[in-house]
């Protein structure tokens, strides 16, 4: 499906649904979402917001030729606890299939995909992140990613809680920082995006400022169109490409 996400072109769910994992997860999107196409009766979200696996899903890249970035599982997370290793596979065999398209894969449960990686290979087409929202949860996150070797490793700074502080960015590719979207939306200090966005610089890190959400710069709350995505007075639409031998 075709995604209004700044990052990505597309979005694959061969999995929906998921269970809160931490700070950033409070008013989860997909949340509300899933909701509201349960209540319209979309097929795949009779469960709503409940963990289901969508097989009829898992083929769906193999019918697209041209190049193209999915997100997978925007909708859930692939390494929820409640997921199979050999329903992950299939997701991955799928990807092997396709070298032609790009997966970005986003997870909270960062101990669960390095586990599953530490006998399996990562596709070279398949770029593997975390979110990292605050200090206590995110942070300790980035330690589990650098384990895995792939070729893209990338953290999603979204939504923004707090001040990182210093962040290590050693054998990071890609950054992506944005605030919080919705009607409880917690505002996000242009400070915090200031300091990633200024590591990321001294570091030669990718740097993707994605959106201010709900509240603006000036800490004033309007639609996410009308805050916009500039920081500074800056679009920054840094993709990890030409850093991947850098931080390998």
């Amino acid at each position: 499906m075709s995604s209004k996400i700044e990052w990505t072109e597309e979005t694959w769910n061969p999995i929906v649904g998921c269970t809160k994992k931490s700070a950033g997860c409070r008013y989860c999107y997909a949340e509300i979402m899933a909701r509201r196409l349960q209540a319209m009766g979309t097929k795949g979200y009779e469960k709503g917001f409940e963990l289901s696996f969508r097989p009829e899903k898992l083929e769906e890249p193999l019918k697209k030729k041209s190049p193209t970035s999915y997100f997978v599982n925007s909708m859930s997370d692939l390494f929820h606890e409640d997921v199979p290793y050999d329903y992950i596979d299939k997701v991955f065999d799928i990807i092997k299939k396709t070298p032609q398209h790009r997966y970005q894969i986003l997870t909270k449960r960062a101990n669960v995909m390095a586990d599953y990686f530490s006998n399996r290979n990562v596709p070279d087409n398949a770029w593997i992140g975390v979110t990292v929202e605050n200090k206590k949860e995110g942070l300790p996150r980035m330690d589990y990613l650098r384990k895995i070797p792939a070729k893209i490793r990338f953290i999603s700074a979204e939504p923004l809680l707090e001040d990182l502080g210093v962040v290590n960015l050693d054998g990071i590719h890609w950054v992506i920082v944005g605030g919080e979207s919705g009607v409880s939306a917690r505002p996000m200090d242009k400070d915090w995006a200031r300091n990633i966005r200024n590591q990321c610089e001294i570091a030669d890190v990718s740097f993707f400022f994605k959106q201010w959400g709900t509240w603006g710069a000036d800490k004033q709350k309007r639609s996410k169109k009308d805050n916009g995505r500039e920081l500074d007075g800056k679009i920054y639409d840094g993709m990890p490409e030409e850093g991947i031998k850098k931080a390998s």
